[in-house]
């Protein structure tokens, strides 16, 4: 766990839970000055300058979803050139990749996806993360977490009661990320498979359950299979 990891988008709203409740790993963080993630120069510059032997690749594009609709330029550049621009100077380098990609690669209809399932995105967003994961697989020395995950505490005043997802904090994914850095291939990573109001009212009472209705567009059964996770965290314990 000393190996020496350089964290893309240390300014995001992960990274600064990362920052603040690290114990084990030896992260460099890196601002959008020091690694522009759009420029090989730049990347190639900070890497040479921190010696990495891991990059988490947490910088992108996420919120607020609509900005993948209407500047779909910003969401390519940032989450698929971007990412791709990553994976190339990791191959250069040799350095093992970590990418923070998201549940919504999946179509979210029928629900319990495990990694081996088909991918289909049902929004721009997801689009984004999966031309980015398209990058990563072409490399074998890389990990894709396929995570959801949000804010502490939930930051919204109401919940749906009809979606089922795999929520988690940032804490949480902190807590097992250790964990995670020696797997390859794909894991999905959340918490427990629940409606979204369920996950959030454990955490404020006071939340207001509210129902997707038949118009929306968003799928209902977005949550994923994690015995994958299950596994990798139970014979860490046993090893423990």
């Amino acid at each position: 766990i000393n190996k020496k990891i350089l964290v893309t988008g240390g300014d995001g709203r992960f990274s600064k839970i990362l920052k603040r409740d690290n114990k084990k790993l030896n992260l460099f963080f890196t601002s959008k000055k020091q690694c522009n993630i759009l420029n090989e120069k730049s990347l190639e510059k900070i890497i040479k300058k921190v010696k990495p032997k891991i990059i988490f690749h947490c910088a992108g594009l996420s919120r607020p979803m609509s900005l993948h609709q209407s500047n779909i330029s910003k969401s390519i550049d940032l989450n698929i050139i971007g990412t791709a621009n990553v994976v190339k100077v990791c191959k250069k380098f040799n350095i093992k990749l970590i990418y923070f990609s998201s549940g919504y690669v999946y179509n979210g209809t029928k629900g319990n996806y495990s990694e081996k399932d088909s991918v289909k995105p049902f929004n721009n967003y997801g689009l984004s993360k999966l031309g980015g994961e398209c990058a990563v697989s072409m490399y074998k020395n890389s990990l894709i977490l396929r995570i959801t995950m949000t804010e502490k505490p939930f930051l919204h005043r109401k919940a749906y009661a009809n979606l089922k997802s795999n929520f988690m904090f940032h804490e949480s994914l902190v807590e097992i990320l250790p964990i995670l850095i020696n797997q390859k291939g794909i894991v999905n990573v959340g918490g427990k498979s629940q409606s979204v109001y369920n996950f959030a009212k454990k955490y404020n009472p006071k939340v207001k359950k509210i129902f997707l209705n038949k118009k929306s567009t968003l799928p209902r059964n977005q949550h994923m299979n994690l015995e994958k996770l299950k596994k990798i965290i139970s014979k860490n314990n046993k090893n423990a």
